[in-house]
């Protein structure tokens, strides 16, 4: 009878734990939280640095792929408020899950790349992706800070090239209430929206698609209809995402159907202003306004843009600075032989550089000379590159 009651005892105590209740001197540990509340917390963290006031009812978490209950991949959002300018937030997600909690990181934070080279449920080809964002994919060298005069995106413009689309708005914040002028609006021609660049293509949320390129870029794509259900898409420049639209499911308005297009490098959106794209350079002089170069041809908001596609990181635009060509000569001076002369607004490959006369252009003064991959130099003052120095090294 005395072992019956002390094992009956012991059966007491077991179920009393297994049921979670507190069993006097023993220490229980905190249930780990849903990988779905720890993104959401990461999320409304970060939205609170940006003065804005979210709740959790704002947000919309979507985990796409899992394993073991220790690794999560996914989308986070949040949702913009039904008014003019405004538009959705969000990232994409790693997290794996570690003691009681979970470690979260947001596509462009500089864990996300370690935690994703780590997970089991990141493909190859997005580990590799992840991973440039800190070196240059054709050189591999490290990629110099926005405050390094670094403005080579090697993106598009995000439609068909060769065609011509209206930019129906300047510069102006992505969501319309905190940040930089990151984004700008287009309209037009076949209505089709296309990857700017090459990357892996996430569907954010309803209208909202994302594509992750290399060097830290990303580009973001909304109000989209007929758009692609994407889980890290491989998309090469030229894809289609979708068509411009004026959804608006995820927050947000549109009068008109167009792309709501925004620039974002290293888990920010950055300033479009003196970036170059589809063969423009965009340039913003107040909300929703502003103009784009392309060589000296200007264009404002309402005018048409070619898209010229994407220029090399080792190419430049010619910038006759109003005139209508630039003389090429034998060596890095004026003191060379003329032997041709290139248009203003070509396109030119750079194969080397090195340092001759000075020569004032657009942007100023410079000593430096471009040779050019058909043995000919001109002077980088009459050459839009998009970085401030050698794009190909030193002659």
């Amino acid at each position: 009878m005395h072992r019956r009651r002390v094992a009956g005892l012991i059966s007491a105590v077991l179920a009393l734990v297994s049921v979670g209740l507190a069993v006097p001197g023993t220490a229980q540990a905190a249930p780990r939280p849903s990988v779905t509340t720890a993104v959401t917390q990461k999320l409304l963290d970060r939205d609170a640095l940006a003065g804005r006031g979210v709740s959790a009812q704002d947000t919309r978490v979507r985990i796409t792929r899992e394993k073991g209950g220790r690794w999560a991949f996914g989308t986070a959002v949040v949702v913009a408020p039904r008014k003019e300018g405004a538009a959705p937030t969000g990232a994409v997600f790693v997290a794996r899950a570690e003691g009681g909690d979970w470690t979260v990181a947001f596509d462009g934070e500089p864990a996300f790349a370690d935690l994703a080279a780590a997970s089991p449920v990141v493909t190859t080809y997005e580990k590799k992706l992840f991973a440039s964002a800190d070196t240059d994919a054709s050189s591999g060298e490290p990629v110099q800070p926005l405050a390094g005069g670094d403005y080579r995106t090697g993106m598009a413009l995000p439609w068909s090239t060769g065609v011509s689309w209206t930019l129906t708005g300047g510069g102006h914040q992505w969501d319309g209430a905190s940040g930089p002028y990151s984004s700008v609006d287009f309209a037009g021609g076949d209505q089709a929206v296309r990857a700017a660049r090459a990357g892996a293509a996430y569907t954010l949320c309803s209208g909202f698609v994302r594509v992750i390129h290399d060097r830290g870029y990303a580009s973001d794509y909304y109000h989209l209809t007929g758009h692609i259900n994407a889980n890290g898409t491989s998309v090469a420049q030229g894809t289609l995402l979708g068509y411009t639209g004026t959804n608006v499911a995820c927050g947000g308005s549109a009068t008109g159907r167009h792309v709501h297009f925004g620039l974002r490098q290293n888990n920010a959106y950055v300033p479009i202003a003196d970036h170059g794209i589809g063969g423009w350079v965009f340039y913003t002089t107040g909300s929703y306004a502003g103009y784009a170069m392309h060589g000296s041809t200007t264009r404002g908001t309402g005018s048409a843009l070619h898209n010229y596609g994407a220029m090399g990181l080792t190419q430049g635009i010619v910038d006759s600075n109003g005139g209508g060509t630039v003389n090429k000569r034998s060596g890095p001076g004026t003191g060379y032989a003329v032997v041709g002369s290139v248009a203003d607004g070509a396109f030119v490959t750079v194969s080397c550089s090195r340092n001759g006369t000075s020569h004032e252009g657009r942007f100023g003064v410079t000593s430096l000379w471009d040779r050019l991959s058909d043995g000919t130099w001109i002077s980088d003052a009459y050459l839009w590159t998009g970085y401030n120095g050698a794009v190909n090294g030193t002659c």
